[in-house]
């Protein structure tokens, strides 16, 4: 699994791409994917980026399609306990999952100076943590793994 968010790519193909993985996915479990959840998954999709939920309430208020926290919250909730979407504890946002259809353990590259956010897969059953899972016996069930330094696009700059 490679990471996604600092390389150039087809944003459209992946925003496209990103909508009929959940949508087979919720037709595959019986879920709903409303038209509210649908736009809260297009616009992490559209940014790529992190995004809190009162910045994404604001964009629903101005189309129209909800001005409550609620509104958003809910989307949320539910596209981050389908795994379609995770939050970033460190920024308090949510970013789209990158890999919607996998069982993975994600790993988030966070940039300290333009907050540009990269998912990629780790294993937290490995290296010292994996050593401390196999001397206490403990059984992971969620990681969340964050790690802040500088994208290519920032170090570039920084080293210019």
């Amino acid at each position: 699994m490679d990471a996604i968010g600092f390389e150039t790519h087809d944003h459209k193909g992946c925003i496209r791409d990103g909508l009929v993985a959940v949508e087979t996915a919720c037709a595959e479990r019986g879920l709903q994917f409303t038209p509210v959840r649908r736009r809260v998954l297009e616009l992490l999709l559209e940014g790529h980026r992190a995004m809190g939920a009162y910045e994404i309430l604001d964009v629903l208020r101005e189309e129209g399609i909800g001005s409550q926290p609620p509104v958003a919250y809910r989307a949320l909730d539910f596209l981050v306990s389908h795994g379609f979407a995770h939050k970033i504890e460190r920024m308090n946002a949510f970013i789209a999952c990158t890999h919607p259809n996998e069982t993975h353990t994600p790993a988030f590259l966070i940039c300290r100076k333009c907050d540009a956010v990269a998912e990629t897969h780790a294993d937290p059953a490995s290296g010292l943590l994996g050593r401390a899972l196999q001397e206490t016996g403990f059984r992971i069930e969620q990681a969340v793994i964050e790690a802040v330094g500088l994208c290519p696009a920032c170090a570039e700059a920084e080293a210019a």
